[in-house]
């Protein structure tokens, strides 16, 4: 009798796989490896918002599969490197009112963002002129400049939707060229981007947009553009 309350006392010891009963003191590490165990069995983004898939731009896409047959076809070129490409484009935005308000100059700043999806750098003036009441290092506008798909998206946008809202357009100027096959066109309003609230604008401005391109010649830098919908006048 006494060996079998000495082995009462001293209790039976449980099995490692038993579960802890409950008010028992918590085993961390089980605890972390059931919790692991758990969010791999269970499938991604479970409880949360669906992740979208982002892949290669509409108009990357459209370059690939179209326009670069079409190009080698119109010019006969002998490898796929020789065709040209938009490398990047410039938007500059300048603001004559900046001189005395930089207010204005980060409003500005501001809504190029939204319209370029990019965080855009702030122009300042290389040389005082007097004439303008400008001194050297002020504040003038701001610009931005954009790469791969980022590119592609703002093309994809200025080409079928801002170019269409402005008022009275009739079609790209075809002599902007600069001789080396970039393309310099202008925007008087900004408000023509989708992105720029209308009723929430208290300046309007214009800006500059360069595209810049890998063509030999002007002829060439044409026919890219028009390849992608460029709307050029006749």
């Amino acid at each position: 009798m006494a060996e079998d309350k000495k082995d009462a006392k001293k209790g039976a010891k449980p099995d490692a796989g038993a579960k802890t009963p409950k008010g028992g003191a918590p085993n961390p590490k089980a605890e972390k490896a059931a919790a692991k165990a758990a969010k791999a069995a269970a499938p991604k983004n479970a409880g949360g918002p669906v992740e979208a898939f982002k892949g290669p731009s509409r108009l990357r896409v459209q370059y690939d599969q179209t326009v670069k047959k079409k190009l080698t076809e119109e010019f006969g070129y002998k490898n796929q490197f020789e065709v040209p490409k938009i490398t990047k484009i410039v938007i500059n935005m300048g603001v004559g009112e900046g001189v005395n308000d930089r207010k204005k100059v980060e409003q500005a700043a501001a809504d190029l963002a939204l319209i370029s999806g990019q965080r855009p750098v702030i122009t300042k003036a290389r040389k005082s002129i007097a004439t303008f009441k400008v001194r050297e290092g002020q504040a003038i506008g701001c610009k931005v400049t954009l790469r791969k798909d980022r590119m592609y998206e703002f093309v994809d946008r200025l080409i079928n939707i801002a170019l269409p809202r402005v008022r009275d357009f009739r079609g790209l100027n075809p002599k902007s060229f600069d001789g080396g096959g970039n393309y310099t066109l202008g925007v008087k309003e900004h408000i023509v981007f989708p992105e720029i609230d209308y009723d929430r604008v208290a300046e309007v401005w214009g800006m500059d947009i360069t595209v810049c391109t890998t063509a030999r010649s002007d002829a060439e830098g044409r026919a890219l553009l028009a390849a992608f919908n460029f709307p050029f006048r006749q």
